[in-house]
């Protein structure tokens, strides 16, 4: 959500630190915070002025009208304080229908004033600017301020002066005080403004001879501007309604929730309540909640929450374990149902999701049989059908009660069936997958009005449809386009988006449109280049920009612009797209801009008589012409739609989920859409319900419209008045979800940004009333929508308003080769096989082991590099000695080859990889890589019963080295104390060193004939490794050869001496060493044999 209540003590917080005003504002930052647990001597010490003054002291826990309520104390001492706590602190209370514990409490100095010192001051936020109220006349009796006070609006990007203050709001003050509350009031306008503040309320106001006091404050932020206001709000902390608590399982969704594109949102209600759902959806989730109400399931309702936006496997996972685990601590006596619900999907992939839901199921198995819990699922969009498989498998493997049901079942019928309001029907066999690409045609019970569809699929570009935005007269603001879609319509896409822009390509290729919709795309973080899409069969490329005036420039058909800019940049390009006269409609589709840039964009949109559709939503549809990104869907969707041509039926909503809902819904009620549009969930949507109401009024091939309405705002009674005064004539089907909020106890904010109520007149019970009496079709609840939409419909065909046509068939579109492999409809070879490391979930795992857990369980370097190389986890002794072997391989100076090379690299300008790879080439049997010769040598002959004697002589016989015996500087007289060191730790550690024995017994043959024929530190690796495989217990005798055999064992060298090498080249760069040219007298320069001769 975007406005958001906070604390009476952060306002003041806000406003002490940050209003600049020449008002002198008095008792800045003096208050002290209260609870439970507060240490009364530190209080006084921190805050001295407890101890001398006056005090007052309240809750501050969103709380409104404390005074009438008896919940301030004045004119208090410490003492006095204190025992009026006794009778109030960590005390239940009622406020309004909301019972709650009085935990949190502010104390202040007490401020003695009259009465005629008190005024009222408030400022909050609509849709055309800023409403400033201030009453001469503040406190505890300030009454109906909305009818006393006077009002001043500021119109958005305007600016509020001292003069308009005093002439328009101050005309009751006396003249002493004017000049004070002028200056303080325009101080706290630029404060709200900067802060982003939404509401912001002071009464009383008391001015004083001293100054300005600010007694009672209450006040909202836009929590969407937390990215540009974060320096100065810092960290808020927003409180709960008052008599709902603030729970862990709360705070963890709203933090996944803040980490995630997706949105996640959790609200507990009533956690002993057997009624749960996890819903798919910010709208649908609202309809949910109603539904259950509406059968009487209020006060068993546990929750409610959303998630959508296309939330990875993990994430929903994350969600659905959360709420599983609240379900599953306290028993109910007619044990629980769980609601898995949602309306059908635009873009997110139904399955995976799904398979997060359903790996939460596994985990909590066990509890959900003990609690007796009953799950029923319904479902739509991409790949559902693969989902909804996978849920029911899951039912039948563990035995938990779960009823599936697809979009073949109205939305909400599953909460019927939960609460035993109907019977649950035997379900008939699903389709497997998502692959009905082809309409059956004889599957079409409704037909096509004829007219409306032949007129959409000729229509030309002068038509009376096609109405472009009209050239207004001087000063005036600029007339906005009837028709937003036409058949030619043309589109730049900016962001790289191209499974959205592929999905209008297909729904372009199946309405027979001669081009796609899709001009060009734009995305700043890349050079020019061409993009590779699909039209129908054929392979197409499609100009990518890196700047808008690029595009615009070569592409002047373009009339519309989708935007799938993110939140922090949608505001200013959107400000630079509307400066091209040539676009008059612009789709936002970004969720979480903050209100005042939206305000900024709707005003600039109206001077140049732009459109625009969103912020917050999935776009819309104009069934044989065009769609917005991903509305509708996939291709399965709309072509079970029939969205590939127009019907008579025309709807606007503010929910993208739910505008599929609508769309399924009036497919297979009438003869389908003409034109739908999702106008977003954000307090003020670009455009409203009655912009587009208007427009299908004024279209010809619209017979009826229907509005998904919903709590929040007073947009719905435009309609009603419409209706009245006859500018809306054509039939108007209307429902506003959120009726269930006037049966909460406290506050809840719905999915939508928009979707609460902050006054009666904007609660969804009242708006649906009021369009019944204004004329609308209104059903009894959403259950009823579709049966009403069928009903209207029957009668305008009934009457010959609507002449259904037959249906004609759309081309057919291939499945992309990606889709078909998720669906599992196809298999191929993968490229590549690997069995160490999987970065695909929300978790790196390597070998199986998540990330987290190696932090957790400490396994250090050779732990990982045991999970890596031998796909164990090895025993502790294990992964010191491969960390030991990294250590003492790490370097052995600048003259051996290895490093030599890389430090000439290094003098000579190459980069840090070149130099490194330089000196990893010259390692080999010679140098560094005799470990898995040493291994293979010593195991073959210890494995063969050869005696230590009998295999010295046999390599001498056969004229080869033994590999890893020998140095050229240590001795067994100067022995090398790598050696040393990691012998001791294996003869203490390891359980068996039986082929090291054969390595030591060969040594001392060896070092009897010439003193540096030494075990090196190459053979005693290589030989302690084969003994740790063989010995570890991790490795069958098999295994362990296979490691030796490939070469795992040079891999510690490699690994460890890699370390020197950098460091080698590090040393040379810090030291500015020049290019190294050996030296004349280091080099014997010869003749050839022959002329030496």
């Amino acid at each position: 959500m975007s406005a958001k209540a906070i604390s009476e003590q952060t306002g003041k917080e806000f406003l002490y630190k940050h209003i600049c005003t020449s008002a002198a504002v008095q008792n800045r930052f003096r208050y002290a915070n209260v609870t439970a647990e507060t240490d009364w001597g530190r209080l006084t010490q921190e805050h001295p002025w407890l101890l001398t003054e006056s005090l007052v002291v309240k809750p501050d826990q969103l709380i409104k009208r404390r005074g009438k309520l008896g919940l301030v104390g004045i004119n208090l001492d410490l003492q006095g304080v204190q025992d009026w706590l006794k009778t109030h602190l960590m005390r239940e209370t009622t406020v309004g229908k909301a019972k709650g514990v009085l935990k949190n409490f502010l104390i202040e100095p007490f401020v003695p004033h009259a009465q005629e010192e008190e005024f009222y001051l408030c400022i909050y936020a609509t849709r055309e600017g800023d409403h400033v109220l201030f009453h001469h006349e503040g406190g505890v009796e300030v009454g109906d301020v909305d009818t006393k006070a006077n009002k001043l609006i500021v119109a958005v990007d305007d600016k509020l002066n001292e003069s308009q203050v005093s002439e328009q709001l101050l005309t009751h003050v006396p003249l002493d005080k004017k000049e004070v509350l002028a200056s303080f009031i325009v101080g706290l306008f630029n404060l709200y403004e900067d802060l982003y503040f939404t509401y912001l309320e002071i009464n009383p106001l008391v001015v004083k001879e001293g100054g300005v006091y600010i007694l009672d404050m209450a006040a909202k932020i836009d929590a969407t501007a937390d990215y540009i206001c974060r320096p100065k709000w810092g960290d808020v902390e927003f409180p709960p309604p008052f008599g709902r608590e603030a729970y862990p399982e709360e705070a963890y969704i709203a933090d996944l929730d803040a980490k995630s594109g997706a949105s996640l949102k959790l609200t507990l209600l009533n956690p002993r309540g057997r009624i749960w759902t996890m819903v798919a959806g910010g709208g649908a989730s609202v309809v949910y909640s109603d539904t259950i109400c509406d059968l009487g399931g209020v006060d068993e309702l546990a929750n409610y929450g959303e998630y959508s936006g296309a939330p990875s496997e993990q994430q929903t996972y994350d969600y659905a374990k959360t709420i599983l685990s609240l379900m599953t601590r306290e028993k109910h006596p007619l044990g629980k149902v769980l609601i898995i619900g949602g309306s059908i999907a635009n873009f997110t992939n139904v399955a995976a999701t799904f398979k997060g839901i359903v790996r939460a199921i596994k985990d909590y198995q066990s509890p959900l049989k003990e609690h007796e819990v009953t799950i029923f699922v319904r479902r739509g969009g991409p790949n559902y059908q693969e989902g909804l498989r996978v849920m029911g498998e899951v039912g039948k493997t563990t035995g938990i009660p779960i009823h599936v049901f697809g979009t073949e079942t109205h939305m909400t019928a599953i909460v019927g069936m939960a609460l035993g309001h109907r019977p649950i029907p035997n379900q008939p066999p699903m389709d497997a997958h998502t692959a009905n690409f082809l309409l059956n045609a004889s599957n079409s019970a409704v037909q096509t009005p004829a007219a409306t569809r032949t007129a959409s699929f000729s229509e030309p570009r002068t038509s009376n449809d096609a109405t472009p935005a009209k050239k207004s007269k001087a000063g005036l603001p600029a007339a906005k386009a009837t028709t937003l879609f036409r058949k030619q319509t043309k589109t730049i896409v900016w962001g790289m988006q191209t499974r959205a822009v592929q999905g209008m390509m297909d729904f372009d290729y199946v309405c027979s449109r001669d081009e796609p919709s899709v001009a060009a795309m734009v995305y700043p973080f890349t050079g020019d280049h061409k993009q590779k899409f699909y039209w129908g069969h054929k392979e197409i490329l499609l100009p990518v920009y890196k700047n808008m005036a690029d595009a615009m420039k070569k592409h002047p058909e373009v009339d519309v612009l989708i935007s799938f800019a993110s939140l922090r940049s949608a505001f200013d390009s959107t400000l630079e797209v509307m400066q091209y006269p040539q676009i008059h409609t612009i789709a936002i589709i970004a969720e979480g801009i903050p209100e005042a840039q939206t305000r900024k964009m709707i005003k600039m949109a109206d001077e140049k008589g732009v459109t625009i559709i969103g912020p917050a939503t999935v776009g819309g549809i104009k069934p044989g012409c065009f769609k917005i990104g991903n509305t509708g869907g996939m291709l399965d969707n709309i072509l079970a739609s029939k969205l590939y041509r127009p019907g008579s039926v025309a709807y606007v909503s503010r929910s993208g989920g739910m505008s599929n809902e609508l769309n399924n819904i009036i497919s297979r009620t009438t003869d389908g859409v003409y034109e739908g549009v999702a106008i977003g969930g954000d307090r003020y949507p670009g455009s409203t319900f009655m912009d587009h109401v208007l427009r299908y009024q004024d279209t010809p091939g619209v017979k009826m419209i229907v509005m998904l309405g919903e709590i929040g705002g007073t947009e719905e009674y435009k309609i009603c008045h419409g209706i009245r005064e006859g500018r809306i004539t054509k039939p108007v089907v209307c429902w506003c979800i959120g009726t269930c909020a006037t049966m909460f106890a406290s506050e809840v904010q719905f999915g939508h940004a928009g979707a609460c109520a902050n006054q009666a007149s904007e609660t969804a019970v009242t708006k649906n009333q009021a369009l019944r009496d204004a004329g609308a079709y209104v059903p009894k609840s959403f259950d009823e929508l579709g049966d009403v939409i069928k009903k209207v419909y029957d009668e305008l065909v009934a009457d010959g308003t609507i002449v259904p046509a037959q249906e004609v068939p759309p081309p057919t579109v291939p499945m992309d080769y990606s889709w078909a492999r998720e669906l599992g409809l196809i298999r191929k070879p993968a490229s590549f096989m690997t069995s160490i490391c999987d970065e695909r979930g929300q978790e790196l795992i390597y070998a199986g082991m998540p990330i987290t857990e190696v932090f957790k369980e400490e396994m250090g370097l050779g732990g990982v590099l045991g999970l890596l190389w031998f796909q164990r986890r090895l025993p502790r002794y294990a992964c010191q000695f491969i960390e030991m072997c990294l250590m003492v391989t790490a370097d052995h100076g600048p003259a051996v080859s290895g490093a030599h090379n890389t430090i000439v690299c290094a003098r000579a300008g190459k980069d840090l990889i070149s130099s490194l790879t330089s000196g990893l080439l010259t390692i080999g049997d010679r140098f560094g890589g005799a470990l898995d010769a040493a291994a293979k040598q010593f195991s073959k002959a210890f494995d063969s019963g050869m005696l230590p004697m009998e295999f010295v002589n046999k390599m001498k016989k056969d004229g080869k080295l033994i590999m890893g015996i020998g140095h050229r500087v240590k001795s067994i007289n100067n022995p090398d104390m790598r050696v040393q060191i990691l012998k001791d730790f294996v003869k203490q550690h390891f359980p068996s060193t039986h082929l090291l024995d054969y390595a030591l017994d060969v040594e001392k043959i060896t070092t009897s004939k010439k003193p540096n024929l030494i075990l090196n530190v190459d053979g005693f690796i290589g030989v302690a490794f084969v003994d740790l495989l063989r010995t570890c217990g991790g490795f069958t005798r098999d295994e362990a050869d296979e490691f030796v055999e490939i070469g795992a064992l040079n891999g510690i060298f490699v690994l460890g001496r890699s370390m020197g090498f950098i460091g080698h080249y590090l040393d040379q760069k810090r030291l500015k060493q020049g290019l190294y040219r050996h030296p004349w007298d280091d080099i014997s320069y010869v003749l050839p044999e022959h002329m030496s001769m």
